[in-house]
């Protein structure tokens, strides 16, 4: 093995303004980018002071720097669109084509980009470039203009003086009336305050309220600044009163702003307390106020919290859109995939409609999840509703589909985004290479990225290298592994624990011990705690090699860990300890937890969990964890019956986790020939799974020598005497004829109904000693594994013979098709 080791825009009286460029906030889980589409949204940018007075107080810097402010620090390839955008449209002429201006950017720009664009514009007072370039956007479906945007440009025409308002005003209307809230109706009340028009502002005003849209403190103050400048004639100074009070009654009152104070540094309980002299006071919450506890608990993970404060909102004040955006976006980034499932439809109930950023926010809580199903139902949804899914939206039903092991579905689904416009993101590149990696399918996901890079123009970041890096672990391509994750180095990417696991399990299976402690060290010194995977990558490595000196004292670390009950947990697992009903309880509940991390988590926790308990001999705890697994949803493709075959895959499985399963498998398959159920043609173990060119991977006669179908070819036979082979036309599956299969039938037949458990007994064995040689014996060849003949069991002619029709299998899942 040749692995090597990795060791080495307006002025600051008017309030509207602040809306339309908000100083940045801080998130727990980061901003998300959309790359376009209709309703992608739009991260807050990180920019001191806020709105345009950062660009009005450097009035003497240079153009170039002053689009660099607006423009987020990091990303180098949007900051060099944005300019070069900038540049192309100032030097076009008054009928130049904007459409040719942005060729070379098509689909490449976010409405963040363009927001930038506008501001830009603002600054120099470009009302034309700005209108001819939003009405360009009017025509596209993949940068159509939100109310964001429609914000922005009623601002930089407002500016221009009383001539644009009429055009303000078209700017306005073309935005549809159910999308209009305070931040699209305080833009255009800004625009006549600005222009001494206070009766109209105060107009707009009341017939914000009569649509049933809520005022803002700054609408208020918007409305009463212009107010107080009017002089020709001046407004009494009872009716600014009377306006005052209006605002304390209708929009969010002072204590609001404490309470938002309080949630930024996450004092929850001065927070309630804020709330709660509110309801004292007389002052009734708004939806407003209680989405700022509901978002400041679900990022404290106050899950309880959230429930019984969105129970006590619903009795107060109807809950908004806004307010389900919130939930989903909280129980989504808490790992409750199935509740924002079931919120979604509680919202559909309430008649509430949800926007773009509610199926957004459903859509990448399926994917999270799993939930395949429920993500292609929330795209329909959309259909119908003649909304048009963005790339955001598309991502989350292709990691669905990918977590779902449905390959050919998830790139229908990666195509199908081209079709209506929504080209796909990084997230989307991504998201497809990793449905690929976790079945070992390194060539396909070798060639999404090329597709990237080459007809894209998306050049790969860290997440991109972790999924080549998890494609060639489970293809067996360890030496490739390895490169890639020094390709990442070189590359200027920080690993983080993600990256370095995917190299350390290069090297735990490869069996190098000294690299992998080296690499397990370096794990160690990264986080606070490395992972239960780390832990159980290195348990396995010990045992298969018979250290079991330094297996225990790995496993006496990891159950003295006070940093984590959940390690503890798993420790005691793997000892033995945790068997009765009390304690299997324990386990049971740090084996849902791991389901809130994702379906991406999850996989790789349960593979390495079942691998060590394989190894360690704890054949019955394995069978139990494995069951849990598929009750959480995970390897949906591992059993699949019909009356033709009888299948197994494994192929997404670890080497012990796949053993597991085949044990189970067959003691199922002992269950039906004891109730001597009709047996199919065919019994089927999916060790690899192909689709590029045909399937090359799968009728290469190298397939046989790949650990994990070598393994398991070698423990069947060992089980059920030479009854499985692999069939010349396809080497990633393991099978047994009809004819075959009669031969254990016969067997157990001639039992005369002695008792026995099954083809496989799934006991716990007790620890071996230390100095133990269990896997490393003389005759023991490769970890246990036997001898692969070189040619199959049985002759392709009977094969040939006895083999499905191509008729029949048409019937079957795609899974199963052979």
């Amino acid at each position: 093995m040749a692995l090597v080791s990795t060791a080495t825009v307006a002025s600051s009286s008017y309030h509207c303004d602040l809306l339309l460029f908000p100083g940045a906030r801080r998130s727990w889980r980061g901003p998300r980018w959309s790359r376009g589409g209709a309703g992608a949204r739009l991260p807050v940018l990180p920019r001191a002071g806020g709105g345009l007075a950062v660009l009005e107080r450097a009035g003497s810097t240079a153009a170039v720097s002053r689009r660099e402010e607006l423009v987020p620090a990091g990303n180098g390839r949007s900051s060099y669109e944005v300019e070069s955008l900038i540049d192309r449209l100032s030097n076009l002429p008054p009928r130049g084509s904007i459409a040719r201006c942005l060729e070379t950017a098509r689909h490449r720009l976010t409405l963040q980009d363009f927001a930038a664009v506008y501001r830009e514009f603002s600054r120099r007072g470009d009302w034309q470039r700005s209108l001819r370039l939003f009405k360009y956007m009017q025509r596209q479906s993949w940068c159509r203009p939100d109310e964001h945007i429609h914000a922005i440009v009623i601002g930089v025409l407002g500016r221009q003086g009383p001539a644009l308002l009429d055009k303000c005003l078209e700017v306005f209307h073309d935005l549809p009336a159910e999308s209009r809230t305070a931040l699209s109706y305080t833009s255009l009340i800004a625009a006549y305050a600005r222009n001494a028009l206070h009766e109209e502002a105060r107009a707009l005003l009341d017939q914000m309220k009569a649509a049933g849209v809520a005022p803002t403190a700054a609408t208020y103050n918007t409305v009463l600044a212009a107010c107080a400048r009017a002089t020709d004639p001046p407004v009494p100074f009872d009716m600014l009163l009377g306006l005052f009070a209006e605002m304390r009654h209708d929009a969010s009152p002072p204590t609001h702003g404490v309470m938002e104070a309080h949630t930024r540094v996450g004092a929850t309980a001065e927070a309630v307390a804020v709330l709660r002299q509110m309801q004292a006071d007389g002052c009734a919450p708004t939806a407003a106020t209680y989405r700022v506890l509901l978002d400041l608990y679900g990022r404290q993970g106050r899950f309880d919290g959230v429930r019984e404060l969105f129970r006590e909102m619903r009795t107060a004040v109807p809950a908004d859109t806004a307010t389900y955006n919130v939930l989903f976006r909280v129980y989504g980034d808490g790992g409750f995939f199935k509740e924002v499932v079931e919120l979604f439809h509680d919202m559909l109930e309430t008649g509430l409609e949800p926007d773009m950023v509610t199926c957004e926010n459903v859509m990448a809580a399926c994917g999270r999840g799993g939930l395949h199903k429920d993500a292609r139902e929330v795209l329909e949804y959309m259909t119908r509703e003649a909304m048009v899914p963005t790339a955001d939206a598309y991502t989350g039903l292709v990691e669905a589909l990918g977590h779902a092991a449905m390959y050919e579905e998830a790139y229908v689904a990666f195509n199908m985004m081209t079709e209506i416009g929504s080209l796909p993101t990084l997230e989307t590149y991504n998201a497809l290479a990793f449905a690929y990696a976790r079945g070992g399918l390194f060539q396909e996901a070798e060639a999404i990225f090329s597709r990237m890079s080459n007809n894209a123009g998306i050049q790969k970041n860290k997440d991109s290298f972790d999924a080549l890096i998890e494609a060639y672990c489970q293809g067996a391509q360890l030496d490739d592994a390895v490169k890639a994750y020094m390709d990442m180095r070189k590359s200027k990417f920080n690993p983080d624990e993600r990256s370095l696991e995917g190299v350390l399990n290069a090297y735990c299976i490869a069996g190098v011990i000294d690299e992998s402690k080296e690499q397990f060290e370096e794990l160690q010194s990264s986080v606070t705690v490395p992972s239960i995977i780390a832990y159980c990558m290195m348990l396995s490595l010990y045992a298969r090699n018979d250290r079991w000196s330094d297996a225990y004292d790995l496993l006496e670390e990891m159950k003295t860990n006070r940093a984590s009950s959940t390690h503890q947990v798993i420790a005691s697992l793997i000892k033995g300890e945790y068997d009765d009903s009390s304690n299997w309880q324990m386990v049971e509940y740090a084996l849902k937890n791991s389901t809130m991390e994702g379906c991406d988590y999850s996989l790789r926790f349960f593979n390495a969990l079942l691998d060590v308990l394989w190894w360690f001999g704890q054949k019955g705890r394995a069978a139990r964890v494995l069951d849990q697994a598929v009750k959480f949803g995970l390897f949906p493709e591992l059993y699949r019956d019909t009356k033709l075959v009888w299948s197994l895959d494994v192929h997404r499985m670890s080497v012990g986790g796949a053993l597991v399963a085949v044990s189970v498998w067959l003691n199922k398959l002992y269950d039906r020939l004891v109730e001597d159920e009709d047996l199919p043609q065919l019994a089927s173990v999916v060790v690899l799974f192909s689709i590029s060119r045909r399937g090359e991977m799968e009728k290469s006669t190298i397939t046989r020598g790949l650990p994990p179908a070598k393994v398991v070819y070698s423990f069947l036979n060992d089980t059920l005497s030479s009854s499985f082979h692999f069939p010349k036309w396809n080497k990633g599956r393991i099978i047994c004829l009809k004819s075959q299969l009669k031969k254990p039938q016969s067997a157990v037949d001639s039992s005369n109904g002695s008792p026995a458990a099954g083809f496989v007994p799934m006991m716990n064995s007790h620890l071996p000693s230390p100095g133990s040689k269990i896997y490393t014996r003389e005759d023991q060849l490769e970890n246990g594994t036997g001898h692969l003949p070189d040619e199959p069991l049985v002759e392709e002619k009977e094969s040939a013979s006895r083999i499905v029709s191509s008729q029949e299998l048409l019937c079957c899942p795609s899974h199963l098709q052979l």
